[in-house]
């Protein structure tokens, strides 16, 4: 008797024990989780990514359900989920696991080339080599080799108004979700106000402090970033625009310009990107941003 026919046989003796049929073997060639199974009716499960959580309401018999839904349609927080008997019910545990490996996701993940290619971007990369030295170098993130800042040099050049740029973050779907509407609307919105802005740079593996090393090197003005948010549970997808006047390395992160939320159930970036180009033009004016700016 071989191992196989062993294990059938101890299999066999556990069913007969439990007064139960053994369960059928699937072999792995035979495996088809996306395919339904013999009970699925040849449908599909809804995708609980699409449930809109601000008119999710689980509790049953509420005491003033159609307030507490008014309550629920002004934020994205997960309330009102019920319970069964002292766990969450299994939409609600499914939901937040869904947003859980979206984040994730987006964390490891990059932006396509393709994107890079529609927007016209230059690309350039930080001094990091990977994600994982991303994630654990910040340090890295915020540097260029001699390469790089060539390329950069040549692309912005000496002393320009307004350094455009856009760089990954920690989440690549914020960015290729709002990146080039926004910037789309910030150089209509720079047009306006007869400011010329030149080549936008697309910076792989980029931290904030990116921003400071290209003000360095190129003298700019202005240099506004967008770059994507560390991702949580409400969304995946929530881009910040970073802008700095006098951009230089050491620079206090109390002279930038922050405008975060730049997602569909936040700032949309349309609107953030008018935002943003009334800011540069603001800018430019004053000389100053972050705290200088008040």
């Amino acid at each position: 008797m071989n191992e196989k026919e062993l294990r059938a046989l101890v299999e066999r003796m556990v069913a007969d024990l439990m007064g139960q049929a053994p369960t059928p073997q699937v072999k792995a060639a035979d495996y088809r989780p996306m395919e339904p199974g013999p009970t699925g009716g040849g449908g599909e499960l809804p995708d609980i990514a699409q449930v809109n959580l601000r008119e999710l309401y689980l509790v049953p018999h509420p005491h003033n359900g159609p307030a507490f839904l008014d309550l629920k349609r002004k934020t994205p927080a997960r309330l009102g989920v019920g319970r069964a008997g002292a766990r969450y019910k299994t939409q609600t545990m499914l939901r937040m696991r869904c947003d859980h490996a979206a984040a994730q996701d987006s964390v490891f993940s990059h932006v396509s080339e393709d994107f890079i290619q529609r927007g016209g971007y230059v690309f350039v990369q930080t001094l990091c080599q990977d994600k994982d030295e991303y994630l654990t170098r910040p340090d890295k993130g915020r540097r260029f080799d001699e390469a790089a800042q060539a390329v950069i040099r040549e692309t912005l050049g000496h002393k320009p108004r307004v350094a455009l740029v856009v760089g990954d973050g920690l989440s690549s779907a914020a960015i290729e979700a709002n990146a080039a509407d926004c910037m789309e609307a910030i150089r209509a919105g720079l047009k306006s106000y007869g400011i010329e802005a030149g080549p936008t740079l697309f910076v792989k593996y980029c931290r904030v402090g990116a921003s400071d090393h290209i003000g360095e090197l190129t003298g700019a003005e202005v240099v506004c970033m967008l770059v994507g948010e560390r991702p949580g549970l409400v969304t995946a997808e929530s881009m910040s625009a970073y802008l700095t006047y006098g951009a230089h390395i050491g620079i206090p992160e109390s002279k930038r310009t922050v405008i975060s939320n730049i997602h569909r159930q936040g700032t949309t970036a349309v609107e953030a990107g008018a935002h943003i180009a009334e800011l540069i033009k603001t800018m430019l004016e004053r000389k100053a941003s972050g705290i200088d700016l008040r």
